[in-house]
């Protein structure tokens, strides 16, 4: 990342293995502004890592401020199925909800396989709170999902 980018980062968290203290492959950031989280998502997103074979895979993520704006309208979707693709999640909340925008199931970096859980992305805020209550228990592929 270009050292202007850095002096516009708010924080960062690596997210770690509660047991091992390991990183679990994801984390978060927050930057100054809307508009430089926007620039570097779309510069980096897809790019190599350095000194890696591993792609950046970014998205938005909901802010702890409490604070919504069109890119922070995210649920969590734990519990799922090791099948469940970003794909059959999107189509499972989009079927019901016309805002959502992406879905992403989050997958372990050293094993190529789900963790389990994941995140759907909506375009409104009533769709987004509806869905908090309307999905939780129901069935994705086989397994009820919990948000």
């Amino acid at each position: 990342m270009c050292n202007h980018v850095l002096i516009q980062v708010v924080s960062i968290k690596v997210i770690r293995n509660k047991h091992t203290g390991l990183s679990e492959g994801y984390g978060f950031v927050e930057f100054l502004s809307h508009d430089v989280a926007d620039k570097v998502l779309k510069k980096f997103n897809g790019t190599y890592m350095p000194n890696t074979d591993m792609p950046f895979r970014l998205n938005w993520a909901s802010s702890s401020t409490g604070e919504e704006n069109e890119h922070e309208l995210s649920i969590f979707v734990g519990d799922l199925a090791p099948d469940v693709s970003n794909s059959l999640l999107y189509n499972t909340f989009s079927e019901i909800y016309p805002s959502v925008r992406d879905a992403i199931v989050i997958i372990d970096t050293y094993t190529g396989r789900s963790k389990g859980f994941g995140f759907v992305r909506f375009g409104d805020v009533n769709e987004r709170t509806k869905a908090m209550t309307e999905m939780h228990g129901v069935k994705c592929s086989n397994r009820a999902m919990r948000i």
